[in-house]
């Protein structure tokens, strides 16, 4: 009994593995590609990676740093926006600098006060004060004239009738009053010619200095807005409200390196830099007359590329990865192409593209 069941289960195993033999075994036409690689246009021509940027006479994209650190508190903007020159960015938390402005304003104008009423002296109400001052001496000297006249004229008719004392007072008496006198009338005339010109000219410096450390502060205080340099549209924004920033930017954990706040791109054309390697470079022949085809990646989608500029100056390849940390030993050209964005497919600055460069000579795009 037990014998025929395990003839049984293994016979049903053999048929088992018979058929799924055939099943798996049967030939599947394979899948259409998704879209067709690239390959050379040209026959000879010259491959490099290539980055989309937006197009710029000079440069690359318009990497933002502000000038000074501090609390983000607005973002007036939004990434894929166009803006105009002078538009807010980004602004950041200035209430300590305000604070500064209004103290250095506040002093400047302090100054300035000191100084206008240094020009308007003498004051009439001070003139009148230095005036009454000399009438007053001129009485006290009168009257001290007149006790001397006295006394000297009856010391003369009899000399017991005033001491030696007495006498010798009333003269010295005369002298101060007349000492008095002659101060009050300087006094008058000092009053009366009004602030020392050098007293004017030393104010003038202070408002003069303290004017210059309130617009020197006010200017401080402009930095922590961020106004767009030009007119662009905005491709990145890395920071957030609440976050904060420094002169070097934003830290990015992933990349471990310091991004900048905002990136401005042009709103317009798109250009693309086509990265040569050092060894295909003597082949480049008169880059003047550069002929290039882009191929964007995931399609079959080929753009003609119109020449703009090359950058003559051979770098580390570490633009494709943006990581200054990367060890490399390849060497790249840079050659600024511009393009017309293809219609339906999209295209975006620091996207991956494959380039290839006519040979010298030219060739037949395909």
């Amino acid at each position: 009994m037990h014998s025929k069941l395990l003839f049984a289960l293994v016979g049903a195993g053999l048929a088992g593995g018979i058929a799924s033999a055939i099943v798996y075994g049967r030939a599947h036409p394979p899948q259409p590609p998704v879209f067709t690689p690239p390959t050379n246009p040209y026959g000879r021509g010259i491959y490099a990676n290539g980055i989309v940027e937006s197009y710029q006479e000079h440069g690359k994209n318009t990497n933002m740093y502000p000038e000074v650190a501090g609390v983000v508190t607005e973002i007036p903007v939004e990434e894929g926006q166009k803006v105009k020159r002078g538009d807010v960015l980004i602004v950041l938390d200035d209430s300590v600098q305000a604070a500064t402005v209004t103290q250095l304003k506040a002093q400047a104008a302090a100054a300035s006060a000191v100084l206008e009423q240094l020009k308007a002296q003498p004051r009439k109400e001070t003139l009148d004060v230095s005036r009454a001052q000399v009438d007053a001496a001129e009485a006290t000297l009168a009257r001290a004239e007149s006790t001397r006249d006295k006394q000297m004229a009856a010391y003369r008719a009899d000399r017991r009738a005033v001491s030696k004392q007495a006498l010798d007072d009333s003269i010295n008496a005369v002298t101060e009053a007349r000492a008095a006198r002659d101060v009050a009338k300087r006094q008058f005339e000092l009053t009366k010619a009004g602030a020392w010109v050098y007293e004017i000219r030393n104010q003038e410096q202070q408002a003069l200095a303290l004017a210059g450390q309130a617009a020197s502060a006010e200017a401080l205080q402009r930095k922590y807005t961020l106004r767009a340099p030009r007119d662009g549209l905005v491709l990145a924004l890395n920071t957030s409200v609440g976050s904060f920033v420094s002169t070097q930017g934003v830290y990015n954990p992933y990349t471990q390196s310091n991004d900048p706040v905002a990136t401005l791109g042009d709103a317009g054309t798109l250009a693309v830099r086509a990265y040569v390697d050092e060894i295909l470079v003597p082949r480049l022949g008169d880059v003047s007359k550069l002929t290039a085809t882009m191929f964007v990646r995931g399609t079959d989608v080929a753009v003609p590329l119109a020449f703009v500029r090359v950058q003559p100056l051979v770098t580390p390849k570490i633009a494709l990865s943006n990581d200054r940390t990367e060890k490399v030993d390849l060497r790249v050209l840079p050659i600024i192409f511009r393009f017309k964005p293809p219609a339906g497919i999209g295209v975006y600055p620091g996207q991956l593209v494959d380039v290839y460069i006519a040979p010298p000579g030219g060739g037949a795009p395909p």
